[in-house]
């Protein structure tokens, strides 16, 4: 069999993941990718996400991280950076609107990857601010 070498992701590559991981969001992400920005997509699936939290949707919250944990772990390093800045860092406010099970449930969902980084920033977040 033979090893091929997966193309790491760009913006560009992840936008169109994007659009296909999020059919309804498909209209809203093509706009932006339009005017090349990528944050600005990775922000309409946080708060698309957040939505599906009002709802209670963990198992449904928890396949789009992992699909974004996918897009993280073969993204270069620009993706890499948005998604950890943004996307990430969008948990603590997940963990804020979530219902104390809801949110026990969902970081047990979490890609290992993501509580690194969730918990890295936390840590930092002590650090700098004394959060």
């Amino acid at each position: 069999m033979m090893n091929v070498q997966m193309q790491t992701i760009n913006q560009k590559i992840a936008i169109e993941y994007l659009k296909f991981f999020y059919p309804p969001l498909r209209n809203e992400i093509t706009q932006l990718s339009v005017h090349d920005n990528f944050a600005g997509a990775i922000q309409a699936t946080i708060n698309y996400l957040k939505d599906l939290l009002m709802q209670s949707k963990i198992n449904t919250i928890a396949h789009h991280i992992k699909l974004m944990d996918w897009i993280y772990r073969n993204g270069n390093s620009y993706v890499r950076d948005i998604i950890e800045n943004l996307f990430v860092r969008s948990f603590e406010s997940f963990k804020k609107h979530a219902k104390i099970e809801d949110w026990k449930l969902l970081y047990q969902y979490m890609p290992l990857s993501f509580q690194v980084i969730y918990n890295d920033q936390r840590k930092q977040d002590k650090i700098f601010f004394g959060k």
